[in-house]
């Protein structure tokens, strides 16, 4: 009988607790992955495993992966590689320890935990399923640093298909869009301190962008996470999983834009976020900020 075993990262909330709970009412035996499982009293459902599991921690993803190993000695069906963060904010004035738990959750946290999880998926002929994002192919402004981390998770996803091939562990990406998930106010909170210690001179000249940007995204209209997770619970269960999955309108529209080219693309982006559109728009100031 195949496993019937996955592995969340990330399950305490949003997207992953949501798949986790369909997960476990299809009969699943769900190893939900958080950093500290007596915050999260939600996991307390039957078929539910709460997991201590930190992906940015060597040690406490191979700790997880014995603990997983000891209760499923026929492998696991499935990892799915959910947890992330998403760093905003300009560029130029995002700290480096920003970017570095950027790429820390959503990159290096993937591959540590496939790497350390592969026996496990390979004794099953399991799968992985990395949850992505939409701005992985269409990079977003201000959101650089999300765009990059998951543009660089799904060539990372593209190659890991191929290498484990030969043992029938397939690879599958699911792009959800904008969801109704407390991410966002988390990475509101986070940019808001990150951005505190910027020179208020070189703020003050991006302000007006902000301000474009907090106003276009305060109209956009946020999926649900419920029918987000009906979409990674299907890359989980399917016989035959697509390479790629889209989760919400808006996913679909930015893998529509991402075929433009970048000039239109660009425009198109700058118009839906209200940006200046002209090359030197704004003056830079006297003073060299």
């Amino acid at each position: 009988m195949a496993s019937k075993a996955v592995l969340i990262t990330g399950a305490g909330a949003g997207l992953g607790l949501a798949t986790a709970q369909v997960l476990a009412e299809k009969g699943y035996r769900v190893h939900a992955g958080v950093r500290d499982p007596q915050r999260y009293p939600q996991l307390d459902a039957p078929g539910v495993h709460p997991l201590r599991l930190d992906v940015t921690d060597e040690a406490s993803v191979a700790a997880a992966a014995d603990e997983v190993a000891a209760a499923e000695p026929e492998g696991l069906h499935a990892v799915v590689n959910n947890a992330g963060v998403i760093v905003q904010g300009p560029q130029e004035l995002l700290p480096s320890e920003e970017w570095q738990r950027q790429f820390d959750v959503n990159v290096f946290g993937p591959a540590r935990v496939t790497r350390v999880f592969l026996p496990l998926l390979r004794r099953a002929r399991g799968r992985i399923v990395n949850i992505s994002a939409a701005s992985a192919r269409v990079a977003l402004p201000f959101l650089g640093p999300l765009s990059a981390s998951k543009a660089a998770l799904e060539s990372l996803s593209d190659a890991a298909r191929i290498e484990l091939a030969p043992w029938g562990i397939r690879v599958v990406v699911v792009e959800p869009g904008a969801l109704e998930t407390e991410i966002f106010t988390k990475s509101a909170t986070a940019v808001a301190a990150a951005l505190d210690g910027a020179e208020p001179g070189r703020l003050a000249l991006y302000r007006a962008q902000l301000d474009a940007v907090d106003a276009a995204t305060a109209r956009q209209r946020l999926g649900s996470v419920t029918k987000a997770a009906q979409v990674v619970v299907q890359a989980v269960v399917a016989p035959r999983p697509r390479r790629r999955y889209y989760a919400g309108a808006d996913a679909r529209g930015l893998g529509l834009l991402a075929g433009l080219p970048a000039g239109l693309r660009e425009r198109a982006l700058t118009g839906a976020f209200g940006l200046p559109s002209r090359p030197g728009a704004i003056e830079a100031p006297a003073t060299g900020a």
